[in-house]
């Protein structure tokens, strides 16, 4: 039994009129979720970064070269507000790992592109955390990897 059974239990015992057979799977995905983003958190912070700068420095890298995007191209891909995003730009900015510059099509709008330190550091980062990733999942066998998958890629298709 884990955690979320013995909650399921408590409600199966109080509320026997209620099916939380959809409070199990939600609350485990939740716990899970919460477990993954410290294991996550604490490789990334071997980089000094976390996965909000992570993710944009990331999203700049895969962009492919010259690895650059407008503020607009990362919000969209990364999903947070603009000023959420402009709190991110600016502590990269601070840290060396990105430049801010005019955009040449357009005066009125700046470019985001990684610097040389900033795309070293990523590389190194990625490398790591795609390692991170594969110890985190080393409990599922390919098989349970590719159903799991599967599931969720229908589950998420359906909210995207």
């Amino acid at each position: 039994m884990d955690h979320v059974d013995r909650i399921l239990a408590q409600w199966n015992r109080e509320r026997p009129d209620l099916d939380v057979e959809p409070m199990g799977l939600l609350g485990r995905l939740a716990r899970l979720r919460t477990h993954l983003a410290r294991e996550i958190e604490k490789a990334l912070a071997e980089h000094g970064l976390n996965s909000a700068s992570f993710d944009v420095l990331a999203t700049l890298r895969r962009s492919g070269p010259p690895y650059r995007l407008s503020p607009g191209d990362l919000i969209a891909t990364t999903m947070v507000s603009s000023g959420t995003m402009t709190n991110r730009l600016d502590q990269l900015e601070k840290a060396g790992l990105i430049a801010r510059s005019h955009n040449p099509d357009d005066r009125r709008s700046v470019i985001i592109a990684l610097t040389p330190k900033g795309s070293a550091l990523v590389d190194e980062a990625v490398t790591s955390h795609v390692a991170n990733q594969h110890r985190l999942l080393e409990n599922l066998s390919t098989d349970e990897r590719a159903a799991l998958d599967g599931l969720l890629r229908k589950f998420l298709g359906d909210f995207e």
